[in-house]
């Protein structure tokens, strides 16, 4: 594939991410950590599809799953391409819900089940970052945590502990970044071996199919290759926007 052709372009534009990332300075992120100061007061909103969205998984958050809640794995409802056979493609799994949107590992006391094996994003939430212009247009990695939406804010963190939450913070964005150019790197090798090619209408027409319940085939990205599924939007019942 050309430079010119998406997803060799987004796989420069991932690529550009990822130096991006590699040169931000962690004292800054340091800094926020100490100024957010977010601390957990129980209210379990964070764990709910309508707080937000929903939970996209890493390869390794899969092992744990597959060895003990196979069950609670869906490709990730965000599918991003489609080949001209009308099968849609998406970068990893996502977490199911319970049907009020609700984690499936949350209790009715607001706690995690699975604590000691929480999955990469619960670990640093909700210290993500994400590149985002500002009020001038500036694009910068910023943290976009929802700050007041739940839990407790600016209390006193340690600095030792925050120089822990932004190394894992950048970890995960870099094994978040990286799993995408895998996606699309997978994509551009599998699309040259079967003679696909992406033409939208088909991929906006796979998609109005399943808006309306029809299954749809789906080829999830994991661990280095693909996985083939079949859904319907039911199975997405408790997700804010399947």
């Amino acid at each position: 594939m050309s430079r010119s052709d998406p997803v060799t372009r987004r796989i420069l534009t991932l690529r550009e991410e990822e130096s991006s990332l590699l040169s931000y300075p962690e004292e800054r992120l340091i800094e926020i950590i100490c100024d957010v100061g977010f601390a957990c007061d129980g209210c379990g909103r964070c764990c709910t599809a309508s707080c937000n969205g929903h939970v996209f998984l890493l390869d390794r958050d899969l092992p744990y799953l597959r060895n003990n809640h196979p069950e609670a794995l869906i490709p990730a409802p965000d599918f991003e391409f489609g080949d001209s056979n009308g099968t849609l493609y998406v970068s990893g799994y996502a977490l199911r819900v319970q049907e009020d949107g609700r984690c499936l590992f949350l209790t009715k006391e607001n706690r995690c089940s699975i604590y000691e094996d929480r999955f990469s994003i619960c670990r640093i939430y909700p210290y993500m970052l994400h590149q985002e212009p500002d009020a001038e247009g500036v694009v910068d990695w910023r943290q976009i945590a929802g700050v007041g939406d739940h839990g407790e804010y600016h209390l006193p963190i340690e600095e030792a502990e925050a120089e822990q939450i932004a190394e894992a913070v950048i970890a995960y964005e870099l094994a978040f970044i990286r799993q995408q150019i895998g996606f699309w790197e997978a994509i551009s090798r599998y699309f040259n071996e079967q003679n696909l090619r992406h033409v939208r209408k088909i991929y906006d027409q796979a998609y109005q199919r399943f808006q309306k319940g029809e299954p749809v085939r789906v080829m999830v990205y994991a661990g280095g290759s693909f996985d083939c599924h079949v859904v319907r939007i039911e199975d997405y019942r408790g997700f804010s926007h399947p």
